[in-house]
């Protein structure tokens, strides 16, 4: 009896390329169950509600058309936030949010590529799920999916959201889908840059870079006219965000330079990732000196050395911002106008007093709670050590668990107060200059940027008690600066109450500059931040490393 075998055909070279991509993208989705979630819900439901915020403020069509012509009118405004193009709700939506909305969705599409594909790597985890039937290409694509499906729910909200709220259809789409293509774009980019670096730190750095540099050139050209005709707006890929024009006569073709963009990008980390070995890069780190520097012999210079570039990179765009604030800060008036939901919200912000004043005390708070992002980062650089197992073996020498920790928190804490210098500094220099009293204004602004310190400090402290005694749930410090992000952010304008508003350290504060100041506030925040890193410290000396 003859057996009878059917040869079952060879996968092709792109199959097994691809093979196990299902696998690794559900393991993605599973591990981002929570951090795509918040993302998607947050800047979905921010911009699906903005309409509502803009009816209640502006709710005539005179007031409106009043507003887009300051906004166009005045180049400081134009580079913070691009010009308006309609002044409809819908398109005073778009104004306000398609700039904003699309470097939010950048940043998460990079931390998502980011974290599914080198941080992978440098663990060592993808040298493990490659000994299986993983394919070559399988954890980019993977990577790229999750990507593409946050952009995709972020997209989906925003229109769906804007045309429930009674918005124009059309426009809703065209701005979830402005906001959607630039994430999708520059996952893309953090594709290549994933390809060229050796670690993940410098692969957001240069993806971050990058951004950074598109919203700088998006500024220029926008601050050049109000149309967005500017060469620079246009080598941009947030000015191309802008320039599909949502509620304002869309232009579709901008979908397809998008698209063709990013396809252009993924193809670049596709053939980048066939052509070098797990684990390597096309832009090595570079080797050291053969005999470490004497700023290296202790916890503080290798603190220092970890954290220097992060802090220097703060400080310049506290720089920037301060600069770009205390330009249109004289202008304050003109802004408002005579809009008196508009004013009454700056003086909510910003104290009662004048509406200068006003203006200058809400963006050194806004600054403040900014600055809060770095210091949650500089404490949580810890965790990053302890996890990726290189705190052990700076801890197994003649180094204690408390000045290890000291060097890092030197830099929280003193960062604070040296980013907030630079932005106040820039902040009452850009205003004195354009009010004509340098010396009136640089104290005053400079002194109201510094006392949002003990704010900032308050919230760094609960990041070292999260971080020693609940290491594992260090996430909920950015849940933490979030809210108080949130509540300064919005909850002005959305009238939320005391007790809510009393919830973050901010709202503590005196308004400054021009309001009455007492030490009991600064006095109180101060020794309750002290509170919290000590209970921290403790619990960082009691626990298991790791």
């Amino acid at each position: 009896m003859t057996a009878v075998t059917t040869a079952l055909p060879a996968p092709t070279a792109r199959a097994r390329h691809l093979a196990g991509t299902g696998a690794l993208l559900r393991l993605a989705l599973r591990r981002d169950r929570v951090m795509i979630p918040a993302w998607v819900l947050a800047l979905g439901l921010t911009v699906a509600t903005m309409g509502s915020s803009f009816e209640a403020v502006y709710d005539t069509a005179a007031q409106r058309a009043q507003l887009a012509a300051s906004m166009n009118g005045n180049g400081s405004m134009r580079a913070l936030y691009g010009p308006v193009f309609g002044d409809s709700i819908g398109g005073l939506v778009a104004w306000r949010m398609a700039g904003l909305g699309a470097v939010l969705a950048a940043v998460m599409s990079l931390l998502i590529v980011v974290r599914h594909t080198r941080e992978e790597e440098e663990t060592g985890r993808q040298e493990l799920l490659s000994a299986a039937m993983v394919g070559r290409r399988a954890p980019l694509t993977a990577a790229l999916l999750t990507a593409l499906t946050a952009n995709a729910g972020i997209a989906a909200l925003i229109a769906g959201g804007l045309t429930a709220s009674g918005q124009q259809a059309a426009g809703s789409l065209a701005l979830g889908a402005a906001i959607g293509c630039t994430g999708l774009l520059f996952a893309g980019l953090a594709a290549i840059a994933a390809q060229l670096t050796e670690s993940a730190r410098p692969a957001k750095g240069l993806t971050g870079a990058v951004l950074g540099l598109a919203f700088a050139l998006r500024a220029a050209g926008d601050a050049a006219g109000p149309e967005a005709t500017s060469p620079l707006t246009w080598v941009s890929p947030i000015g191309w965000s802008e320039n599909l024009r949502p509620y304002a006569g869309e232009r579709w073709w901008i979908v397809l330079l998008f698209l063709a963009a990013a396809a252009l990008a993924v193809s670049a980390s596709y053939t980048l990732t066939a052509r070098r070995d797990l684990g390597m890069s096309f832009l090595p780190a570079r080797p050291g000196p053969a005999r470490a520097p004497r700023s290296l012999s202790g916890p503080f210079g290798l603190a220092w050395r970890l954290q220097r570039t992060t802090l220097l990179g703060w400080a310049l765009g506290f720089l920037c911002a301060g600069g770009i604030f205390g330009g249109i800060a004289e202008g304050a008036s003109d802004l408002v106008g005579s809009n008196r939901q508009t004013r009454e919200i700056v003086e909510r912000m910003g104290g009662q007093q004048g509406l200068t004043d006003a203006f200058l005390a809400t963006m050194t708070g806004m600054l403040g709670m900014v600055a809060a992002i770095y210091a949650a980062g500089a404490v949580l650089r810890l965790r990053g050590e302890e996890t990726g197992e290189r705190a052990e073996p700076v801890l197994a020498g003649a180094v204690s668990r408390l000045r290890w920790a000291a060097g890092h928190l030197a830099l929280a804490y003193a960062g604070t107060a040296v980013i907030l210098a630079c932005g106040g500094l820039a902040l009452g220099l850009a205003y004195g200059l354009s009010a004509d009293d340098l010396g009136g204004g640089l104290g005053p602004v400079l002194a109201a940027a510094l006392s949002q310190v003990p704010a900032v400090w308050t919230l760094t402290g609960l990041a070292v008690l999260v971080f020693g005694l609940l290491p594992k749930a260090t996430g909920a410090v950015w849940a933490l600066v979030g809210g108080c992000l949130a509540l300064g952010w919005i909850g002005p304008s959305l009238k939320f109450p005391r007790w809510a508003m009393n919830l973050s350290p901010y709202s503590h504060l005196p308004k400054l500059p021009g309001a009455d100041a007492t030490a009991a506030p600064f006095v109180w925040l101060l020794a309750l931040s002290a509170l919290f890193a000590l209970v921290g410290l403790a619990g960082l000396r009691r626990r298991d490393i790791g």
